[in-house]
């Protein structure tokens, strides 16, 4: 780790906390160069693969903005996007995997939307889920009345 002050190529760890419930780790450092202090957050870096096999960073305001296509004309506050773009980042990072496939994003964002506005996740589901008919519409809609997972 560089010194942010001097560039030293090198620094001491004097103090490490987690941070984020788990998500991430803090440490205080100090250059032995210049002997100042500075702080560095750690955090672990989760992967979105996609159907090309491309590894892009997960974005959460990528997944709020996809879902916000979903709710436009509902009465869904942006605190409520910001919420579910945090339970859905939050699920994936449980998940303990690196890389996450961009189906599972999707996977995540259906049970919170599902929660949030029935409405936007029927939107959302029938582009996600691909619906072809409207068929498909009734029987999701079949389960939303019934509360069955689809």
């Amino acid at each position: 780790m560089h010194c942010p002050y001097c560039q030293h190529p090198d620094s001491r760890v004097l103090d490490s906390r987690t941070a984020d419930d788990g998500g991430s780790i803090r440490r205080r450092r100090q250059c032995p160069n210049c002997e100042r202090r500075f702080s560095t957050v750690e955090q672990i870096q989760l992967g979105v693969r996609k159907r090309s096999g491309v590894v892009e960073p997960f974005n959460r305001d990528k997944v709020i903005s996809g879902v916000r296509k979903a709710c436009k004309g509902r009465p869904v506050a942006d605190e409520d996007l910001a919420r579910l773009g945090e339970q859905v980042e939050a699920a994936l990072r449980a998940s303990g995997q690196a890389e996450i496939p961009a189906d599972e994003v999707g996977v995540a964002i259906l049970g919170p939307l599902r929660e949030l506005d029935r409405v936007a996740y029927l939107r959302f589901a029938s582009v996600y889920r691909q619906f072809n008919s409207v068929d498909d519409f009734a029987a999701e809609i079949d389960r939303l009345r019934t509360g069955a997972d689809g």
